[in-house]
């Protein structure tokens, strides 16, 4: 086999795994497509809860957005906001001290979520409530939220992720960042859902079974806690119910710089789990585990940018080298399209939207740059710029 052989046979072989990659997200976009609310009936018992935000450096916004959160149409009296505050000055303290939440003080050196869940429940006994709500900084949501998260606990249900979505459009990146969530939610959380398989989790909007998290919170230890908690929910074969009317308005990312921190602790984060693809993926399959398996096969994937502007380069590449061989890589370009459009709300294709797209090439070399530079980032805390408003 002589060197020409040998790249064309490379080329196939990238052109296969990118299709693999490809179909995985189209078979679930497909699936998440037309209108089919979850029903859960009235709750027969009110549930005691456990409200964690877990605060670093949250200044600016953590006090209005727990004042908010007492807004809630849920007893008070069942109900626990607990701040885990960390690294934050004591003018803030003293001002949520005055609420009537709990107030906790971390001051660690090197600080990640894991250790204040941690630290949160170190501070609880195992019977003091049946449900813990886990809530970034920046997360505000609708007084409705305890009453639905109660029907669905109260039906048997042991795990949630309910529906993150962009608070704020105020940027171009930050138009990106709530578009690429809600793609997210279509394929890696509706549209698993309705196929029978469990949802992703997403870091905040998460909601557990008090007791089975205070027992496995010891077991968290990175900035990806919510990968963590999949791993134990699914080899445990907890299913994980996503709730797509119940919603909770996230701050996003209005910056390069905050889009590229990010994205750097995200890829750190999967590239950290692929040791454990490698080693659970055969017992998952032949066990018959289907969540656990579609969880590690999800975990294979490239990022969806960097999936998007590989496909782009080699179709370039192949046109310029055997432009006939270039048209598999234009199919693939023009599915992902398709898939990325179904994925969509097309409440958010709008102007916005088409201002923004001229962003993407960056992005693209961004998170390329990424991949260079992840050592560690998948240890640390990694805030988002915040505007100091728990308004929507």
């Amino acid at each position: 086999m002589n060197i020409q052989e040998i790249l064309y046979l490379f080329e196939y072989i990238c052109w296969i795994l990118a299709s693999i990659a490809v179909a995985y997200p189209l078979i679930y976009s497909l699936a998440s497509l037309g209108t089919r609310k979850s029903y859960y009936p009235q709750a027969k018992k009110q549930h005691r809860f456990a409200i964690l935000f877990p605060a670093y450096k949250e200044d600016r916004i953590i006090v209005s957005v727990v004042e908010s959160f007492l807004k809630q149409n849920y007893p008070r009296e069942l109900y626990d906001v607990v701040v885990i505050s960390d690294h934050m000055q004591e003018a803030t303290n003293d001002r949520l001290s005055q609420l009537p939440i709990t107030l906790l003080k971390a001051d660690y050196p090197e600080s990640s979520k894991a250790k204040a869940l941690n630290f949160a429940m170190n501070h609880f006994r195992q019977d003091e409530f049946d449900i813990v709500v886990i809530l970034d900084a920046d997360n505000v949501v609708d007084t409705n939220f305890l009453q639905e998260i109660n029907k669905v606990f109260d039906a048997g249900i042991q795990a949630i992720q309910a529906h993150r979505t962009a608070k704020n459009r105020n940027t171009e990146i930050a138009v990106l960042d709530g578009l690429s969530e809600e793609v997210n939610n279509s394929i890696f959380r509706r549209g698993h859902v309705r196929l029978g398989v469990s949802s992703a989790l997403i870091g905040s909007g998460m909601a557990f079974n008090y007791q089975w998290f205070h027992d496995n919170v010891k077991y968290l230890s990175t900035a990806g806690e919510d990968k963590e908690l999949e791993i134990l929910l699914l080899k445990q074969r907890i299913f994980i119910e996503y709730l797509d009317e119940v919603y909770v308005y996230d701050e996003k990312t209005q910056g390069e710089k905050g889009f590229y921190n990010q994205r750097r602790r995200w890829l750190a984060t999967q590239f950290a789990q692929w040791g454990r693809v490698f080693k659970d993926l055969p017992k998952a399959i032949i066990t018959g585990n289907i969540d656990y398996s579609d969880k590690l096969i999800q975990w294979m994937l490239p990022p969806r940018l960097i999936l998007f502007g590989g496909i782009i380069v080699m179709g370039c590449v192949m046109q310029i080298v055997d432009w006939p061989l270039a048209l598999k890589w234009w199919g693939l370009f023009l599915v992902m399209g398709i898939t990325l459009c179904l994925a969509i709300p097309d409440k958010l294709v709008d102007e916005q939207f088409k201002k923004s797209i001229n962003k993407l090439p960056l992005l693209f070399i961004m998170m390329v740059a990424n991949l260079f530079r992840m050592k560690g980032m998948n240890k640390k805390f990694v805030t988002t710029e915040k505007n100091g408003s728990s308004t929507l």
